[in-house]
């Protein structure tokens, strides 16, 4: 071996050991499996139209706390401006919100699921992100599907969503 290989290799060696407590800190197997219950409490929340459980599951239960935001798809969008000429990808609609969501889905007389695939956490312990393609079911009919993203942290009562942004395709979107 060459002397700067040498070198590398050592100064490397030496680095490792200081990195190892980082790596092994990140997406710890207990807190992985609480956000991943938080995940599937959402789920089965919106199914069994159980506000409560829902509720709990945020950081707050006032809609100016929580971050929600769908981003349109282009196809969408486009198709959407035919009605509305000043349809932008992304606008804030106050009345869009978590509470908006359980409160149709229990008015609701037909099911309502969102379905998760794909899932990823990144953890370190207090915060969190979850990312997954969605599909959101009404009465069975696949209505609209994206990419959701969630960001938590871990509070005393557990983890809680702070915000929650997704992209939003359906019919009039091209497919994949």
């Amino acid at each position: 071996m060459m002397p700067k290989a040498r070198a590398r290799s050592a100064a490397l060696a030496l680095l490792l050991p200081a990195w190892l407590p980082v790596i092994a800190a990140q997406n710890a197997p207990a807190d992985v499996k609480a956000i991943e219950q938080v995940v599937e409490s959402f789920r089965t929340s919106l199914i069994n139209k159980d506000k409560p459980t829902y509720m709990s599951l945020f950081f707050s239960d006032k809609p100016e706390d929580i971050g929600w935001q769908f981003v349109s798809e282009d196809a969408r969008l486009q198709d959407i401006r035919k009605a509305k000429p000043d349809a932008i990808k992304a606008r804030q609609i106050p009345a869009n919100n978590f509470i908006a969501l359980i409160d149709g889905a229990v008015a609701s007389p037909k099911p309502k699921e969102e379905k998760f695939s794909n899932t990823k956490i990144e953890t370190d312990g207090d915060v969190a992100s979850v990312s997954f393609d969605y599909s959101f079911h009404d009465d069975g009919v696949k209505t609209n599907w994206g990419k959701e993203m969630w960001q938590l942290i871990r509070t005393e009562q557990g983890w809680k969503i702070f915000s929650v942004i997704y992209s939003m395709r359906d019919s009039r979107s091209p497919a994949g």
